[in-house]
């Protein structure tokens, strides 16, 4: 994520007598709106995403890179041609995108050189343990970082007796719902941090959401963990200690993590490669690609060997999202213009549930900023400038009798940007990654549709509904 990522730039509008600069999405576009025809190429891809491994697998198997890559040329040949800042916007996609596949692919490459073996046979009091140190660990090194850790040990753990919901409840914890206390667990939280919300803000806000969801989750995985037995065995013993392979990993995972915070929005001077020589991607990014090929070259084979590495996940992740990047442009566009114009008759509810729904099917990360440009604009506050946002995440008061201050609105978004990324598996990068490896252990993993209709809508979708009526029922 450079600098220019999280720009959001555009004429002032007006909402209820109040001056609101526009809510552009982060690739910074303030001209004219693309056709509402142009999102079928990003219907279409997400149709085929959920349906090719079903109905047509052996076509989608072979052919899945020229669906995906084609439908992202169509979007990007238009905005080329008929944009008048077309390729402004296609160079700051670019930069999100390299931004977000050399962080997942550094991630990937590193987590796969540490090998770590739970010595205890999986059960549900086992399990829910790995789960919610999961999603404890997820605000350390992200929620991609603790998935590719503890995804292989999950599943040695149950070897044997690895049901569908195993996967899906992991997702749904540490890859998803477990991020969202610190700016370092998901994407959206950290385009937040670099707008000007403290980074201890989320902490408290979000801490009694994020418990009670966690519990709530975690009370539903061992019930039905509970009824699928003892089935099969691992062959780890279980004695109940750790044990670790390739700790020399950790120092790598270190820096990454800590270039993460190389932009010139945390510090002020730090040099921009975007800036000083037009290139689309930054110092961090340089940074995370040479800690990859650096941790490949010299990890422990043993490690390797036994996480059964190879590039497979990776390599879907980034032919399929280079394709989604492209494909979502104008359903970003439309929707920051429609957040924008409408933010004054917006209340919570609808933010939280706006953003939520959103976030599930597009990158949860310009959904966020967009959103937060709306909330924003509603209090008068102009989000380019550090300053206000931070008296936006202290708490403002509405221009609109009775309503709530402006912490809630900003609660409310980021809860629903990182919450309901768990939805689908493109809903987060880390729910593709986490499938590819499960079924390349041969686990049972449901397919797109299954995952939605068997687990998302009847699990989370009553979750985040007593989430809201509890904190955003105003």
């Amino acid at each position: 994520m450079s600098a220019s990522s999280v720009e959001a730039v555009g004429p002032s509008g007006i909402l209820h007598g109040t001056a609101v600069p526009a809510a552009v999405p982060s690739f910074g576009h303030a001209g004219a709106l693309p056709p509402s025809w142009l999102v079928a190429p990003f219907i279409v891809l997400l149709l085929m995403i959920a349906t090719g491994p079903l109905f047509y697998h052996r076509f989608w198997e072979r052919h899945y890179p020229k669906v995906s890559i084609s439908l992202g040329a169509l979007v990007a040949l238009y905005y080329v041609l008929m944009m008048d800042q077309g390729l402004k916007v296609l160079n700051h996609t670019l930069q999100e995108y390299l931004s977000f596949i050399a962080l997942v692919s550094s991630l990937f490459i590193v987590s796969g050189g540490i090998l770590i073996r739970v010595q205890r046979k999986g059960s549900p009091l086992v399990n829910a343990l790995l789960l919610l140190s999961g999603a404890v660990l997820s605000n350390l090194v992200g929620t991609t970082g603790a998935s590719m850790l503890l995804i292989r040990p999950y599943l040695r753990m149950n070897a044997g007796r690895i049901r569908a919901f195993h996967i899906v409840f992991f997702i749904f914890i540490v890859s998803n719902v477990g991020g969202a206390l610190t700016p370092i667990g998901d994407p959206p939280l950290f385009l937040g941090f670099l707008k000007g919300v403290p980074f201890f803000w989320v902490l408290p806000k979000v801490f009694l959401p994020w418990l009670l969801s966690l519990f709530l989750l975690i009370g539903v995985f061992m019930l039905l963990d509970a009824k699928a037995g003892k089935a099969g065995a691992s062959d780890e013993p279980d004695s109940g200690g750790v044990e670790v392979n390739g700790r020399r990993n950790f120092l790598y995972l270190a820096v990454i993590i800590g270039s993460v915070f190389l932009d010139p929005a945390v510090i002020p001077g730090f040099p921009s490669l975007q800036e000083m020589f037009h290139l689309p991607f930054g110092i961090r990014e340089v940074i995370m690609s040479g800690v990859a090929v650096a941790a490949y070259l010299t990890s422990n084979k043993d490690a390797l060997k036994g996480n059964e590495f190879n590039f497979e996940p990776i390599r879907e992740v980034a032919l399929l999202f280079i394709g989604i990047f492209a494909t979502m442009i104008p359903a970003l566009e439309l929707i920051g213009s429609f957040a924008s114009r409408h933010a004054g008759d917006f209340s919570v509810t609808r933010f939280y549930w706006m953003t939520g729904l959103l976030s599930g099917v597009l990158d949860n990360a310009p959904t966020y900023i967009n959103f937060l440009a709306a909330a924003a604009g509603k209090f008068g506050i102009d989000i380019a400038s550090v300053a206000d946002i931070r008296n936006f995440a202290a708490g403002i008061s509405s221009p609109v009798p009775g309503d709530v201050t402006s912490d809630v609105y900003l609660t409310a978004i980021s809860i629903a940007s990182v919450f309901f990324g768990a939805l689908t598996y493109i809903g987060n990068a880390p729910n593709f990654m986490v499938r590819n490896i499960a079924a390349q252990a041969e686990a049972d993993v449901p397919d797109f549709l299954e995952y939605v209709y068997k687990y998302s809508i009847p699990v989370l979708i009553p979750l985040f509904l007593v989430v809201w009526l509890l904190f955003f029922n105003i």
